[in-house]
């Protein structure tokens, strides 16, 4: 009987903390960083963190922690190097002649996981469009037989070595691909335009906060939801009904920090989902350690796309798992947001945004009868103005 056990690679992960920025948030990207890892099928192993004011142009870590780096994948035997930060050309060229394991940045362990994530032919070849694209300026020689000159009758002369080859081949696969995009996003433009008849509200936030968790909930529908990154990545979208108040609810993708910008492009027609929506859902994983820097990828990420300024309700969920800090009473110095109960980080948040913020548990089903009811508020609200005679 052949034995087709997949063997999970190990890896390990390399950061820098740049001149102005605190260890500790390295620390947390590479926790992320792993937790990637986990979700692509590998086994996260030791952090290299090197403190500089900039990434080395040459092999993004200073040639001693490279070497500290390369006896350790050799003595251990490691399978991949994992870099928190995307790599250039060069640097990826550099790296790989000196270290024996498969050299891979965030940017294309992020590409991994959305080709294994994906589903439907459209996600597919989205995910395919921003690989080939990722690929391209990095082709080298492990990718080709190179250096041979292809020869036969028609070819002999100068001929052309196979990466060029290649590079021609990816170029053609590109055009392709984004012709086939267009023609879907025309088809998917139209069902849009045919849902304008329905208030539209988008759930955006950070990967693996319980967006799919909270759409089942709201629609009474059994979507895909489980605690890895991006579980979701085709666009989903269902009829709501609250008190006679009908409305679309889609979930879409979510971001995450250093999002590659060939993957924005590449999904640009599932996000349209989110610039055209009436009502954003922004949910936050409160017990997440760094929910505030979360919440700022995710704004940043709303203004790149030209989908901030909407009615925004700021949905905290998770606040089963989150458990503050203890308080030293004997402590003199402030207390910290993390020692605050969730009744004070209540109103802290309501007092800060501009917009509603509920605290929920979408698991727990705690405090959903408080967010049903904000939401039609804000749905009937958009409602009344655009269509004042119609009458529910």
């Amino acid at each position: 009987m052949i034995e087709t056990t997949v063997v999970p690679e190990s890896a390990v992960l390399i950061g820098v903390t740049r001149s102005g920025e605190d260890i500790d948030t390295t620390r947390e990207h590479l926790d992320e960083m792993a937790f990637l890892v986990e979700t692509a099928g590998g086994i996260p192993g030791k952090r290299f963190i090197q403190r500089m004011d900039y990434p080395d142009p040459k092999t993004y870590v200073g040639s001693g922690k490279l070497k500290e780096i390369k006896a350790f994948v050799s003595q251990h035997k490691i399978d991949l190097a994992i870099f928190d930060d995307e790599l250039s050309p060069d640097q990826l060229r550099n790296i790989e002649k000196e270290l024996s394991a498969r050299i891979i940045d965030r940017n294309s362990l992020i590409l991994d996981i959305f080709a294994k994530r994906a589903r439907s032919s459209y996600a597919k070849t989205q995910v395919e469009l921003a690989q080939n694209e990722y690929l391209l300026p990095r082709l080298t020689r492990r990718w080709t037989h190179l250096e041979k000159q292809r020869g036969g009758i028609g070819l002999r002369g100068p001929g052309e070595q196979e990466i060029e080859t290649d590079r021609r081949y990816l170029r053609w696969r590109i055009k392709l691909l984004k012709q086939k995009l267009r023609e879907i996003d025309k088809q998917k433009a139209t069902q849009r335009k045919n849902r304008r008849r329905m208030i539209r509200v988008a759930l955006v936030g950070y990967t693996n906060v319980g967006k799919s968790t909270i759409m089942n909930l709201l629609s009474r529908s059994n979507l895909f939801a489980e605690n890895k990154l991006f579980a979701t990545l085709d666009t989903t979208i269902r009829k709501v009904v609250i008190d006679h108040q009908p409305f679309l609810l889609s979930d879409t993708v979510g971001f995450i920090r250093k999002l590659p910008h060939s993957l924005i492009e590449s999904f640009k027609s599932t996000l349209d989902e989110v610039r055209e929506a009436d009502i954003l859902i922004h949910v936050v994983d409160i017990s997440h350690p760094d929910y505030e820097e979360q919440i700022h990828v995710v704004k940043e990420t709303l203004v790149n796309i030209h989908a901030a300024n909407k009615p925004t309700i700021m949905v905290f969920n998770k606040i089963d798992a989150y458990k503050p800090a203890e308080k030293d009473l004997d402590d003199l110095k402030p207390v910290e947001k993390s020692n605050l109960n969730l009744d004070e980080l209540e109103n802290i948040w309501i007092a800060r945004e501009n917009s509603p913020s509920i605290f929920i548990s979408a698991m727990k089903k705690s405090n959903i009868d408080t967010f049903r009811k904000r939401l039609y508020q804000e749905v009937r609200k958009i409602q009344q103005t655009r269509w004042p005679e119609r009458k529910m």
